[in-house]
């Protein structure tokens, strides 16, 4: 029985199927409308690096075949086989997306779906209908990536754009259709009789060729000479350049060389070329005015544009115009440097490196301090440290999420307690806290510990629990820390950039810095509190630190703070 895949929901391949040989079928229609389904072949920025691994219907196929498009088939729109033990390592995803060729919304197609087919039995499906979309002309139906092992993401996600919009993201660029290419024009013909069907003209120029290969030629009419074969096509030069008896050719155009430093002015028979004095160009004669757009000697003002005198000595320069300036030219925009790109330069320009990073995922880092969470997707609720949230977008409740009696009791004991909020809805939250690094962590099954204090959000499918950390050294030493495991996200907040180290037997990070560490680890509470070392007066200010072991594969987090 094939698995039912909601928005947001993922699964190791493994877990679907034990093949690598897989059909992916895509079902999308709409009254009206024709779609346009296509697989990108992403590398580890989840960029499309390489041309070839866009598989389209103008490309329905990888280098080495392990995309390729079958077409409509089995009652699906479009077909795919993916063969995974194929893929190049190069490529970490396969992003499976439908566009709108033409006009159109996807709020207007009916119940489709992208299914995963192994060995003739359907394993997967993810089903949508055209309620989940609004404006969207291009959609991402579904994610085959690679982290560790394939897996497989129902995505459900799409632009405004379309095709456009979706090559953007994937750091494509969208190719302008070329215009025809012109033909030459023929040139004036001269007196001729009209055109006879059996024979071309006796008299006239001949038409320009045209770019595909020509027909032979007719058999000429009676009497008339046999035309020459023709020679190959070549660009007619222009009729002036054509070399004549009364003049030689001029001499090809060359590349504009940079100009160079004139050498110095020689000096008198006898003597050694002498030096130009201080504030004079090399090679410049004292009192002559520097050639237009040499540089300005060390002190002295550069000369103004060609025609254009500067303000005298003592003479106000207009109104909105320093000192030293030259008036602004005509043709160039007020408030613009000369010889800035154009459209490089004014409000939107300043702004478009901040604007929001859409990159249809759940969870998507805007910049190193503010987290975007997408609740539409998995339709799984968050939970979130109250007041982080700094702005939202859609139709989003957010309400009280208490611990009960006994968590409070917990929290309050082992100083893991996390004030949070709920938030449920269709839109987006962005989420920071006093400008801290975050650091979206992926759960598929797996588990991590994480201080409750350097906890953001995560998912309410996430389960967590207080662990408590064994210690040894001084009587009844202990720490508690916070447990995650499950299949969703939690967001880890640092002080600065962390580092992630593996586990060794000698590895030791001091409480305060240790931000999280696998739950497989076992952590125990070194003390370096001795007797003698401490009958005296002063300390080290390390005597307290946390010794990690484990089998290889255990890591741990630190930031570079202590709390």
């Amino acid at each position: 029985m094939a698995r039912e895949f909601q928005r947001g929901h993922k699964a190791k391949i493994s877990d679907l199927t034990a093949g690598t040989d897989l059909y992916v079928g895509v079902q999308i229609a709409a009254p009206g409308l024709s779609f346009d389904i296509s697989c990108f072949g992403l590398d580890a920025d989840e960029r499309l690096s390489d041309d070839r691994y866009f598989v389209f219907f103008n490309q329905p196929k990888s280098p080495e075949e392990s995309i390729q498009l079958l077409g409509a088939q089995a009652g699906d729109t479009e077909s795919f086989r993916v063969t995974l033990d194929r893929i190049p390592a190069h490529i970490h995803k396969l992003s499976f997306t439908a566009t709108i060729d033409g006009a159109g919304q996807m709020s207007q197609v009916g119940p489709g779906w992208i299914r995963i087919v192994a060995g003739g039995e359907e394993v997967a499906r993810y089903a949508f209908t055209g309620a989940e979309f609004s404006t969207e002309r291009a959609v991402m139906l579904g994610d085959f990536y690679l982290k560790d092992v394939w897996r497989f993401a129902a995505v459900g996600q799409g632009f405004d754009g379309g095709l456009e919009a979706l090559l953007k993201n994937f750091g494509g660029e969208v190719a302008e259709e070329e215009a025809p290419a012109q033909q030459p024009p023929a040139a004036t013909p001269g007196f001729a009789p009209p055109a006879q069907a059996s024979a071309p003209p006796a008299f006239g120029a001949p038409a320009a060729p045209a770019p595909a290969p020509a027909a032979p030629a007719p058999s000429p009419a009676f009497g008339a000479p046999p035309a020459p074969a023709p020679a190959p096509a070549a660009p007619a030069p222009p009729v002036h350049a054509a070399p004549t008896m009364a003049a030689p050719m001029a001499p090809a155009p060359q590349a504009p060389q940079p100009p160079q430093a004139p050498a110095p002015a020689p000096g008198p028979y006898g003597q050694p070329p002498q030096q130009p004095q201080y504030g004079q160009v090399p090679g410049q004669v004292p009192g002559q005015t520097p050639p237009h757009g040499a540089p300005a000697p060390y002190g002295q003002p550069a000369p103004g544009p060609y025609g254009q005198q500067p303000p005298a000595y003592g003479q106000q320069p207009p109104y909105g115009q320093a000192p030293g300036q030259f008036p602004q030219q005509p043709g160039v925009p007020q408030g613009m440097p000369q010889g800035a790109p154009a459209g490089g330069a004014g409000l939107a320009a300043a702004l478009a490196p901040f604007k929001e990073t859409a990159t249809g995922v759940r969870w998507a880092p805007q910049n190193q301090q503010l987290m975007r969470v997408d609740l539409a997707m998995g339709g799984v609720p968050v939970l979130a440290r109250q007041g982080s949230m700094v702005m939202y977008q859609g139709k989003v409740d957010f309400s009280y999420k208490g611990a009960g009696f006994a968590g409070r009791i917990v929290g309050n004991a082992t100083g893991q307690e996390m004030q949070l909020m709920r938030c449920t809805g269709r839109g987006q939250v962005f989420l920071a806290e006093e400008g801290a690094h975050l650091h979206p962590i992926e759960l598929q099954g797996d588990a991590i510990c994480v201080s409750a204090e350097n906890v953001l959000a995560f998912d309410e499918s996430l389960q967590h629990e207080v662990r408590r950390i064994e210690g040894h050294g001084i009587p009844g030493g202990a720490l508690f820390t916070m447990q995650f495991q499950g299949t969703g996200t939690v967001v880890v907040k640092t002080h600065g950039i962390p580092v992630v180290l593996p586990v060794t037997p000698t590895t030791f990070a001091d409480c305060n810095a240790v931000v999280a560490w696998s739950a497989a680890s076992q952590v125990v509470l070194s003390s370096q509190v001795r007797l003698r070392r401490n009958a005296y007066p002063g300390h080290s200010g390390e005597t307290v630190n946390l010794q990690f072991r484990g089998a290889p594969g255990n890591f741990i987090v630190v930031q570079p703070y202590e709390v």
